[in-house]
């Protein structure tokens, strides 16, 4: 029975399983969720497993033993090499043991037959059943017609042929499933059964998995799997955070960093203030967004289904149409063997499903299939500007000193100044000084007053520094000589007047700097066929035309209040646009809703973005969005490569068998091995492409000011 259930993953609270089994689905949810203590219970009939939501304190293992109790009858359990292998044995018995005397239904009762319909149980069961439940005909039961039809003919061969076809491409699905599936199960196998707990005497003890709560502080060593998502609170250590965010190169993270579940410390060790377990962790949340992807149809998987439903009638009219005109079985068994339906309906679940694990694969979580074809279809992308285009941190992008007065100087005491700030902006200039090594001089914490809407007025060694805007050093009646220059580029960016013992020092020039790759990503997004790309935001004009002129885009909307995105983005649908809205934060949210495409990008994006967006970009590389255009793009061109080699080697089968051309036998190969070709012509998606990372060099260019200017 162990080969029959299988944990695939466990956290907290979240079990999957997989079983293979001939079981009616709500006979296996039901049978589960008789446990005490199971919520809920989802079976997945593609990939043959049952999620399960339960108390905490059940482990998978329990479950395994009480499903063990319901197990059908050991003959209903076969997998398909064995399905395969009574196909093999009946082609031998029917080679070994003809009885070619039997004739009519009694060609029914040779062994050859009998083990071929023993063999092809499942396809006639489910044939039947959907023509009998559904009161319509699929796939299945043209299948079933075509093997009965064989064997009344005395001809078991041909009934074998179809069955060794039909379950190796339901053999490459599944694969592709399973596949697709890899990396979330990738994910959710933390493989941890205990953990270090801090105790509130600062003792580190090994403690149950389940045992650990919210605002507990556990202790992760090198090499071992964090367990929880949570703040650093003591330590340093690089993170392997790939199954989060794609990215393979480890992260260097410290105390006040946030950590997640499922990612891998590679080298040092972390104190970490747990904030969330189980379901509520990220990666348990992007795993939620995988599988609902799975579940959801794109249109054309809609168009694909109801193609296939119209074919199969069409298939036993044609066969019809042969007998009356011909009355000749061979041509009718041509038409019987021959359809349109697993092709195109089976490859085109197949590509959407690829499509979506690929994505997740590189980091990018696509919601569902009608995604990936609007992805396809984008003409126009609208990007916000903080957080999306930049980094939506701000950094010194440039010092200007004054006469007298030179870089490392104006910073050193910049630094000292703001050394204990928690404003983005110093923290922008301290950190510089860090990356210089510079030495700060002495400050005299008392002598620190913090001016609220100007500046910081210090006393560093002995002199007076002030640090702020331009109203700060009027206000401190500093030396007009300086201050007629430094006023011009008070408009051109966002800049911080330092002064020094009451004459001007220089201007640090700080900036939120353009995310590396952006401007390749842009081009990227024009290769592929996207028109127009716009920028919205809510910062100034100047800084705002500054981004524009960089990246060359088409056209930009600056101090945009936040609920006039969403009226941007309904202008451009109502144009005829098929809309791409990228952003990160709760301002974001009600135009990425909007948007035909909604899509989240970065660590810093919000819960609720992520709510109302259909991708999300879990890393801070935006090459993954012309990536995600390009993948959508080939696997809508996958599908309809699927769609005209199906409709054209079926067609061409069907007129052979017609006219009496070929034999059934053949064309059942024909017609079986087009839906193979183009299943995996579909499963060529996930084939994995080394994505290499885009690193832009920075430069910090040197100007000096000079009293004449």
């Amino acid at each position: 029975m162990n080969t029959l259930i299988r944990i695939r993953h466990q956290l907290p609270g979240r079990t999957r399983l997989s079983l293979q089994n001939e079981w009616n689905p709500g006979t296996i949810e039901s049978i589960v969720r008789s446990y005490p203590g199971v919520f809920s219970a989802t079976y997945n009939t593609e990939t043959k497993s049952i999620l399960i939501h339960h108390e905490y304190f059940i482990h998978a293992r329990q479950l395994v033993q009480y499903i063990h109790h319901f197990h059908p009858p050991k003959e209903n359990n076969f997998s398909y090499k064995r399905e395969l292998l009574f196909g093999v044995s009946a082609l031998i018995v029917d080679l070994l043991i003809p009885a070619r005397s039997l004739l009519g239904y009694k060609q029914l009762l040779r062994p050859g037959a009998i083990l071929s319909v023993y063999a092809s149980r499942n396809i006639l069961r489910n044939g039947a059943g959907t023509l009998l439940h559904d009161k319509k005909p699929n796939a299945d039961t043209l299948s079933s017609a075509a093997i009965i039809a064989s064997l009344l003919k005395g001809n078991p061969r041909s009934a074998l042929v179809i069955l060794f076809m039909s379950t190796l491409s339901e053999m490459i699905t599944e694969l592709t499933a399973n596949k697709t599936k890899n990396y979330v199960r990738d994910m959710m196998n933390l493989d941890i059964s205990t953990v270090w707990k801090v105790d509130r005497n600062g003792v580190e003890k090994k403690v149950s998995m389940q045992e650990i709560k919210p605002g507990d502080e556990i202790v992760v060593f090198e090499g071992e799997k964090i367990c929880a998502d949570g703040t650093i609170t003591k330590g340093s250590a690089s993170v392997d955070e790939s199954s989060i965010t794609g990215e393979y190169i480890p992260k260097d993270v410290h105390q006040q960093h946030e950590v997640y579940a499922g990612t891998i410390v590679t080298s040092g060790n972390l104190h970490i203030l747990v904030e969330q377990v189980g379901n509520e962790t990220a990666v348990s949340r992007i795993v939620k967004l995988i599988e609902d992807a799975q579940q959801k149809k794109a249109p054309i998987q809609s168009y694909a289904d109801q193609l296939s439903e119209r074919l199969v009638p069409l298939s036993f009219l044609l066969a019809g149409a042969i007998f009356l005109t011909t009355r000749s079985w061979d041509r009718v068994l041509n038409m019987l063997v021959i359809d349109f339906v697993c092709g195109i309906k089976l490859s085109t679940a197949t590509a959407i499903s690829a499509s979506i694990g690929k994505a997740a694969r590189t980091g990018a979580l696509i919601k569902g299939g009608e995604y990936v074809e609007k992805l396809a279809q984008l003409d126009t992308i609208i990007l916000d500007k903080t957080g999306t285009i930049t980094k939506g941190k701000p950094v010194v992008k440039q010092i200007i000193p004054y006469t007298g007065f030179s870089e490392r100087e104006i910073l050193r005491y910049v630094a000292s100044a703001e050394e204990h700030s928690s404003h983005p902006i110093a923290e922008a200039m301290v950190n510089l000084a860090r990356e210089w090594n510079l030495n700060l001089p002495e400050h005299n914490h008392e002598q620190i007053e913090q001016i609220v809407g100007h500046g910081v007025k210090a006393v560093i060694g002995e002199k007076e520094v002030l640090v702020g805007n331009r109203r700060l050093l009027l206000k401190e009646k500093v030396e007009p000589a300086g201050l007629t220059f430094i006023s011009k580029l008070e408009n051109r960016s966002n800049a911080v007047y330092v002064a020094i013992d009451g004459h001007v020092a220089g201007i640090i020039v700080i900036e939120d700097a353009i995310r590396d790759g952006m401007k390749r990503t842009i081009n990227q997004l024009r290769r592929e066929g996207v028109d127009e790309v716009v920028m919205i935001t809510g910062d100034k004009h100047q800084v705002a035309q500054e981004v524009h002129q960089e990246l060359q885009l088409d056209r930009f909307y600056a101090e945009v209040m936040p609920h006039e995105k969403a009226r941007y983005v309904r202008d451009y649908k109502n144009a005829g646009n098929t809309v791409m809205m990228v952003g990160d934060g709760i301002n974001d949210a009600p135009a990425l809703a909007y948007a035909d495409v909604g899509v989240t990008m970065g660590g810093k994006r919000t819960d609720i973005a992520v709510e109302a967006s259909d991708v999300v970009i879990t890393s801070d590389n935006p090459l993954l969005l012309g990536e995600m255009v390009q993948l959508s793009k080939r696997t809508m061109s996958t599908i309809q490569q699927n769609f005209t080699i199906t409709i054209a080697v079926n067609s061409i089968a069907i007129m052979l068998g017609a006219f009496g051309a070929i034999a059934p036998i053949v064309g059942a190969a024909i017609h079986n091995a087009a839906t193979i070709g183009v299943l995996l012509n579909s499963t060529k998606l996930l084939l994995k492409e080394e994505r290499v990372q885009w690193k832009q060099p920075s430069q910090l260019p040197t100007t000096s000011l000079v009293e004449s200017a």
